[in-house]
């Protein structure tokens, strides 16, 4: 297998966990390259449904060594809960594990602040999952950030602390929160230090081992592309950079040992949170949520659905330079009669083909759309592209055409064996 970047090529959620342990089957490294615990990969083995947030999803295969690159912001705690509930599954957390030693760590602090900042926001609040991740990034561009590397020397950590948490003290009594005591703050995470402490390394170095060994390299994304936070719709975005870029600079690995971009897309779009969203359709959604489906692996929240959007993935597949698409979800639409497709946006007499760059200004666009025939047959059971409905085949062909990619793999249902490779 190539080395592979793995990107969300919509507003995440795309369901890029499944796709990337199908994929890992034929990886041997699995390398997760930003994001926090705000992301959350749904994975079903069997009957056995995993949900994971920071640990790659290459950890259901024994097999494969997972790495958590330096471009990830990590909860020492919530990380640590995570290993100890997947060993109570079964699942084998040792020394197939990586953590980067120069990983950023996401702090109480963070958290409150997160939930200060929402709450003064009122309307105009982003709708992050307030898990810290915004505030323990602009730290670590801020150059006061406290790192993996710190959290596992227990002398040198308690006092960076102790800094870290007088200054932030001041900043949320000035917001009428409550400060945090250094104490327990402390006692929490040195526990949790003490037990990442075996996994903690030289990520860079075991990346490049692997590289020289002929070992082939997936790198999984979290969220999507326009929840990055230079190419998505700022400010409604992560603070990380999600696209393909960050792939190499979260890991480490040079773009030059890069072999092909995937892209994963929904056959429709959604998105969780606050935000522009051209399609948005309140019917659709009530549709797939009555179906059981668009609730958030990390916070449960509803996601908000709508109809396909080819402007958006077209300029996903330029930004990340995808070679090939997975799409998921397609089942999610063998009950719909007549499906639509955005082809443009207009406001007013003005048409966009690709997305502007004003958030109040995708706001007020309306979608133009195409309309497609449903194939009104359920496509769960399929396993080869020839045997798709005739319909689904031409609905999937018409996306790789306005998006300029072509689509290699269809997933009709979240187990592994419901994959169609073409």
């Amino acid at each position: 297998m190539a080395n592979t970047i793995l990107v969300g090529a919509q507003w995440g959620d795309e369901g890029k966990g499944k796709i990337i342990d199908v994929l890992t089957e034929e990886a041997d490294v699995v390398v997760r390259y930003a994001g926090g615990n705000n992301a959350g990969h749904t994975v079903w083995v069997g009957t056995e449904r995993y949900i994971l947030h920071l640990v790659p999803s290459g950890i259901l295969r024994r097999d494969k060594l997972c790495v958590i690159g330096n471009g990830v912001v990590i909860d020492p705690v919530g990380l640590a809960e995570e290993i100890r509930g997947l060993r109570k599954l079964g699942v084998k957390v040792g020394d197939n594990l990586r953590i980067s030693e120069t990983a950023h760590v996401v702090l109480p602090y963070h958290r409150e602040l997160d939930v200060a900042r929402e709450q003064r926001q009122g309307r105009q609040r982003i709708g992050t999952t307030k898990r810290g991740i915004g505030p323990a990034y602009a730290d670590k561009a801020a150059r006061v950030g406290l790192r993996m590397v710190d959290l596992v020397q227990p002398d040198l950590f308690a006092e960076k602390l102790k800094r870290r948490i007088r200054e932030n003290n001041q900043v949320l009594r000035a917001w009428g929160s409550r400060p945090l005591s250094y104490r327990k703050v402390l006692e929490a995470y040195q526990a949790a230090g003490t037990f990442l402490k075996p996994f903690v390394t030289n990520t860079v170095q075991v990346l490049h081992r692997a590289l020289q060994e002929g070992k082939s390299l997936l790198f999984e994304g979290a969220q999507g592309t326009f929840l990055d936070i230079d190419h998505g719709t700022y400010p409604f975005v992560t603070s990380s950079n999600t696209t393909a870029g960050g792939a190499c600079t979260g890991s480490g690995v040079p773009p030059n040992r890069i072999d092909r971009v995937v892209g994963v897309m929904k056959a429709y779009t959604t998105r969780v949170g606050e935000g522009p969203l051209p399609t948005e359709d309140p019917a659709l959604g009530e549709l797939l949520h009555g179906m059981g489906r668009e609730f958030g692996a990390t916070t449960g929240r509803p996601r908000r659905c709508g109809w396909f959007d080819a402007v958006a993935v077209r300029q996903a597949v330029l930004i990340n330079g995808v070679d090939s698409l997975a799409v998921t979800n397609l089942d999610g639409l063998d009950t719909v009669e007549t499906i639509k497709v955005c082809l443009a946006y207009r406001v007013g007499r003005r048409r966009y083909d690709s997305l502007p760059a004003d958030a109040a200004e995708l706001a007020a666009c309306e979608p133009v759309y195409a309309e497609f025939a449903g194939w009104r047959t359920p496509t769960s059971e399929v396993r080869r592209w020839k045997d798709l409905p005739a319909r689904a085949r031409a609905y999937l062909r018409a996306l790789e055409d306005l998006v300029g990619a072509p689509i290699r793999i269809v997933s009709v249902g979240p187990a592994r064996e419901q994959t169609i490779f073409r």
